[in-house]
C-alpha cells in the first residue's frame, strides 16, 4: 500500500509540473510571439513547396520523425502532402557519415546533401548544445535555409546560432520534451491550415 501510494504521489507530482510549465509557457509573451512568427515561416516556405527539415538526438530523433511524418502524412485535415524529412531515420546514412567523417557531421552532411535556399531546419535539443546539432544548423545558415531551435530555458549555444529559437521554460529534460511535442504540433497544426488556405486542394 505504501508502494501504491508513492507512486501515485509521483504520478500527480509529474503532472502538476507538466501543468506548471504549459502554464509557463502561456504567460511568456515572448515565447508565444516567436512561436507565431515560426509558424507563418513554415506556413510560407510551405506554399513554396520548401522543405521543412527535423533533426535531433535520442528522444528529440524520436520527436524528429513524429513531426516529420505529421507533414507527410496528415495531422488533422486531408490536403496535399507536405515536404517534411527527418534526418533521423536513415541508419545507413547515419552509420556511414559517422564511420567515414564523425558523428558530429551526421546531420550537417545530409543538410548538405538535401538542402535548398528557402527550407526550413527545425533543431530540436533540450540543452542546445549537441554539436551535431549546432554544425548542422550552422550548415544550414550557411545555405540560405531559415533554422528554427526548440530547447529548454537557457537555450544553451542553439539560440545563438539559430535564426528562431522557442526556448521552454524548464530546466527538467522530460519537462522540456513535453512541450517540445505541444510545440511542434501547434507548428503543424498552423502549417496544415495555412496550406489549406492558399487554396490547395486535397488529392482524390
Amino acid at each position: 500500500m505504501k508502494v501504491a501510494m508513492e507512486i501515485e504521489h509521483r504520478v500527480i507530482d509529474c503532472a502538476r509540473e507538466h501543468l506548471s510549465v504549459a502554464q509557463a509557457l502561456l504567460d511568456d509573451a515572448v515565447l508565444l510571439a516567436h512561436v507565431s512568427q515560426a509558424g507563418q515561416l513554415v506556413v510560407d516556405a510551405l506554399r513554396r513547396k520548401a522543405k521543412v527539415f527535423f533533426f535531433g538526438n535520442g528522444g528529440s530523433a524520436a520527436d524528429a520523425q513524429h513531426l516529420a511524418a505529421e507533414l507527410a502524412g496528415r495531422f488533422l485535415r486531408e490536403r496535399r502532402a507536405l515536404p517534411g524529412l527527418a534526418l533521423t531515420t536513415n541508419t545507413s546514412c547515419l552509420t556511414a557519415i559517422g564511420n567515414d567523417y564523425s558523428y558530429e557531421v551526421v546531420f550537417a552532411r545530409q543538410i548538405e546533401a538535401l538542402g535548398t535556399s528557402g527550407d526550413v531546419a527545425i533543431a530540436i535539443s533540450t540543452s542546445g548544445n549537441s554539436t551535431n546539432v549546432l554544425r548542422a544548423v550552422e550548415m544550414a545558415r550557411t545555405m540560405g535555409l531559415f533554422t528554427l531551435g526548440l530547447t529548454g530555458r537557457d537555450g544553451g549555444r542553439l539560440k545563438e546560432v539559430a535564426h528562431l529559437c522557442l526556448r521552454v521554460p524548464s530546466d527538467h529534460t522530460p519537462r522540456i520534451q513535453e512541450m517540445h511535442i505541444l510545440l511542434g504540433h501547434i507548428l503543424c497544426e498552423i502549417a496544415e491550415e495555412g496550406v489549406m488556405d492558399d487554396g490547395s486542394l486535397p488529392r482524390s
